[in-house]
Protein backbone atom coordinates (compact mmCIF):
# COMPACT_ATOMS: atom_id res chain seq x y z
CA UNK A 1 0.00 0.00 0.00
CA UNK A 2 1.60 3.21 -1.17
CA UNK A 3 -1.10 5.80 -0.47
CA UNK A 4 -4.45 6.41 1.15
CA UNK A 5 -6.39 5.86 -2.08
CA UNK A 6 -4.96 2.33 -2.36
CA UNK A 7 -6.07 1.66 1.22
CA UNK A 8 -9.52 3.08 0.49
CA UNK A 9 -9.80 0.89 -2.63
CA UNK A 10 -8.93 -2.19 -0.55
CA UNK A 11 -11.52 -1.30 2.11
CA UNK A 12 -14.24 -0.90 -0.52
CA UNK A 13 -13.26 -4.13 -2.28
CA UNK A 14 -13.18 -6.01 1.04
CA UNK A 15 -16.80 -5.00 1.69
CA UNK A 16 -16.40 -2.86 4.80
CA UNK A 17 -19.27 -0.49 5.56
CA UNK A 18 -17.66 2.91 4.95
CA UNK A 19 -18.48 6.56 5.28
CA UNK A 20 -16.03 9.16 4.04
CA UNK A 21 -15.69 12.16 6.32
CA UNK A 22 -13.06 14.22 4.56
CA UNK A 23 -10.26 13.77 2.10
CA UNK A 24 -7.93 11.15 3.57
CA UNK A 25 -10.35 10.27 6.40
CA UNK A 26 -12.73 7.32 6.28
CA UNK A 27 -14.92 5.68 8.93
CA UNK A 28 -15.62 1.95 9.06
CA UNK A 29 -18.79 0.95 10.88
CA UNK A 30 -17.64 -2.36 12.37
CA UNK A 31 -20.24 -4.86 13.56
CA UNK A 32 -19.12 -7.07 16.47
CA UNK A 33 -20.60 -10.03 18.35
CA UNK A 34 -23.03 -11.00 15.58
CA UNK A 35 -24.35 -7.43 15.31
CA UNK A 36 -24.95 -6.98 19.04
CA UNK A 37 -22.18 -4.36 19.36
CA UNK A 38 -20.73 -1.77 17.02
CA UNK A 39 -17.55 0.27 16.83
CA UNK A 40 -16.64 3.14 14.52
CA UNK A 41 -13.03 2.90 13.30
CA UNK A 42 -11.40 5.92 11.66
CA UNK A 43 -8.56 5.62 9.18
CA UNK A 44 -6.61 8.71 8.22
CA UNK A 45 -3.30 9.72 6.75
CA UNK A 46 -0.61 11.67 8.57
CA UNK A 47 3.01 12.45 7.83
CA UNK A 48 5.99 12.20 10.16
CA UNK A 49 8.62 14.92 10.49
CA UNK A 50 10.47 13.57 7.46
CA UNK A 51 7.31 13.61 5.31
CA UNK A 52 6.84 9.82 5.34
CA UNK A 53 3.14 8.92 5.18
CA UNK A 54 1.55 6.92 7.99
CA UNK A 55 -1.84 5.29 8.33
CA UNK A 56 -3.59 6.11 11.61
CA UNK A 57 -6.29 3.69 12.77
CA UNK A 58 -8.31 5.01 15.73
CA UNK A 59 -11.55 4.56 17.61
CA UNK A 60 -13.28 6.56 20.32
CA UNK A 61 -13.56 4.72 23.63
CA UNK A 62 -15.22 7.10 26.11
CA UNK A 63 -15.73 10.79 26.84
CA UNK A 64 -13.06 12.06 29.21
CA UNK A 65 -15.71 13.65 31.44
CA UNK A 66 -17.00 10.28 32.66
CA UNK A 67 -13.73 8.42 32.77
CA UNK A 68 -11.55 7.04 35.54
CA UNK A 69 -8.16 7.56 33.89
CA UNK A 70 -6.46 5.04 36.18
CA UNK A 71 -8.75 2.29 34.87
CA UNK A 72 -8.07 3.38 31.29
CA UNK A 73 -4.31 3.40 31.76
CA UNK A 74 -4.38 0.05 33.57
CA UNK A 75 -6.31 -1.43 30.63
CA UNK A 76 -3.78 0.10 28.20
CA UNK A 77 -0.86 -1.38 30.17
CA UNK A 78 -2.16 -4.88 29.41
CA UNK A 79 -2.89 -4.18 25.74
CA UNK A 80 -0.37 -5.41 23.20
CA UNK A 81 -1.60 -3.07 20.45
CA UNK A 82 -2.40 0.61 20.30
CA UNK A 83 -1.88 3.61 22.48
CA UNK A 84 -4.23 6.01 24.21
CA UNK A 85 -4.73 9.62 23.16
CA UNK A 86 -7.25 12.38 23.69
CA UNK A 87 -9.15 13.58 20.65
CA UNK A 88 -12.01 16.00 20.16
CA UNK A 89 -15.41 14.76 18.97
CA UNK A 90 -18.01 17.49 18.48
CA UNK A 91 -16.33 19.71 21.05
CA UNK A 92 -16.06 16.98 23.72
CA UNK A 93 -12.66 15.46 24.60
CA UNK A 94 -12.69 11.68 24.17
CA UNK A 95 -10.27 8.93 25.00
CA UNK A 96 -9.10 7.37 21.73
CA UNK A 97 -7.33 4.10 21.03
CA UNK A 98 -4.87 4.63 18.14
CA UNK A 99 -2.28 2.81 16.09
CA UNK A 100 0.02 4.43 13.51
CA UNK A 101 1.81 2.44 10.81
CA UNK A 102 4.09 3.59 7.99
CA UNK A 103 2.66 2.78 4.57
CA UNK A 104 5.75 0.85 3.61
CA UNK A 105 5.15 -2.69 4.76
CA UNK A 106 1.34 -2.36 4.85
CA UNK A 107 -0.57 -4.91 2.83
CA UNK A 108 -4.30 -5.72 2.68
CA UNK A 109 -4.04 -8.44 5.35
CA UNK A 110 -2.30 -6.08 7.78
CA UNK A 111 -4.92 -3.38 7.21
CA UNK A 112 -7.70 -5.89 7.91
CA UNK A 113 -5.90 -7.06 11.05
CA UNK A 114 -5.47 -3.48 12.29
CA UNK A 115 -9.13 -2.61 11.70
CA UNK A 116 -10.38 -5.72 13.49
CA UNK A 117 -7.87 -5.52 16.33
CA UNK A 118 -8.31 -1.80 17.09
CA UNK A 119 -12.09 -2.21 16.72
CA UNK A 120 -12.23 -5.21 19.05
CA UNK A 121 -9.90 -3.76 21.68
CA UNK A 122 -11.67 -0.39 21.48
CA UNK A 123 -15.02 -2.06 22.04
CA UNK A 124 -13.67 -4.03 25.03
CA UNK A 125 -12.23 -0.82 26.50
CA UNK A 126 -15.51 1.00 25.92
CA UNK A 127 -17.45 -1.80 27.60
CA UNK A 128 -15.06 -1.90 30.58
CA UNK A 129 -14.98 1.87 31.04
CA UNK A 130 -18.68 2.58 30.51
CA UNK A 131 -20.43 -0.22 32.39
CA UNK A 132 -21.21 -2.17 29.23
CA UNK A 133 -22.21 0.82 27.09
CA UNK A 134 -22.00 0.84 23.29
CA UNK A 135 -21.87 4.49 22.25
CA UNK A 136 -19.36 4.22 19.42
Amino acid sequence: MRNFSAILKHLKTAGYRLTEHDIDVVCIELSLEQGQRHQAIFLSELDDDDGRPYLRVSTAVAPITTLDMRRALAFNWHSRVGYLAIGDMDGVPHLQLCENRPYEGLDPAEIDRLVLEIGGIGDRMERALSAGGDLY
